[in-house]
């Protein structure tokens, strides 16, 4: 199967308009399309399947719960299948079929192990308050992110423990909007206690997949770790010059 990548379009505040990449025959969108969420109408009939994992700007100022529930209905009336900590399989052209695994997967800040997290979750600190989300009737802070991520990881593995391929798949691709491993973090600001808010260490997990899609670090990544190829084709912010890297034509092959 022939998949085209997009990711961190952040069409609240960007002009860039999306195209089919020729020979693709399904779209992942990886999270950061649009906070408002408008942007997402634009993927409104494309001409094949569309797969969407939520990423963190996707909740800016809202309930999360609420918000999950509301994006789920949002992508059924656009035409196309919302994955947050949910699966699905897609048959390709060929007949084979192919398990995607989704998750928006937020930051358990344990990338760096115990002994960082505190730091980490100072640091992440900072982009909650940005972000300005509630979960519970509470503030959506940096612990209460971990609450949830704790949560999806559990989620995660039990799914991709049953098998990259398996009698009713012969794939296995996970799509997450936070990196799986610190080889994604992006280069500019190197590895310091904030990379904890955009990479987890899900490395144990990646041989349940035999491909990991993933957003939220405004760079590009393609790069192997076992037997599983990691891929990120974020565009990021074009006024900061994260856009060079991007390949909004990328046709990636599971």
């Amino acid at each position: 199967m022939k998949l085209q990548l997009l990711s961190d379009l952040h069409l609240e505040t960007e002009d860039f308009g999306p195209t089919p990449a020729p020979g693709a025959e399904l779209l992942v969108l990886a999270g950061d399309i649009d906070a408002r969420w408008r942007g997402l109408e634009r993927f409104s009939g494309w001409p094949v399947p569309v797969i969407f994992v939520p990423g963190n700007h996707e909740y800016d100022g809202r309930d999360i719960d609420a918000a999950r529930a509301e994006l789920a209905q949002y992508g059924t009336r656009l035409g196309f299948g919302v994955l947050d900590d949910a699966t699905t399989v897609v048959t390709d052209r060929a007949g084979r079929r192919v398990r995607f695994v989704g998750s928006t997967r937020w930051s358990d800040f344990d990338l760096f192990g115990p002994e960082g997290r505190e730091r980490a979750l100072r640091a992440g600190s900072y982009f909650q308050r940005v972000m300005n989300a509630r979960w519970r009737g509470q503030a959506f802070d940096a612990p209460a992110v971990r609450e949830l991520a704790l949560q999806s990881r559990t989620w995660l593995a039990g799914e991709l423990a049953k098998g990259e391929v398996n009698t009713d798949w012969e794939a296995t691709v996970a799509i997450t909007h936070f990196a799986p491993s610190i080889r994604s973090a992006d280069p500019r600001y190197g590895r310091q206690p904030g990379t904890a808010s955009f990479c987890n260490n899900d490395e144990a997990l990646l041989p349940g997949a035999r491909l990991w899609l993933h957003g939220h670090l405004h760079c590009q990544h393609d790069y192997r770790l076992g037997t599983t190829r990691v891929v990120c084709n974020a565009r990021g912010h074009e006024r900061k010059g994260e856009a060079k890297g991007f390949h909004p034509d990328l046709v990636i092959e599971v």
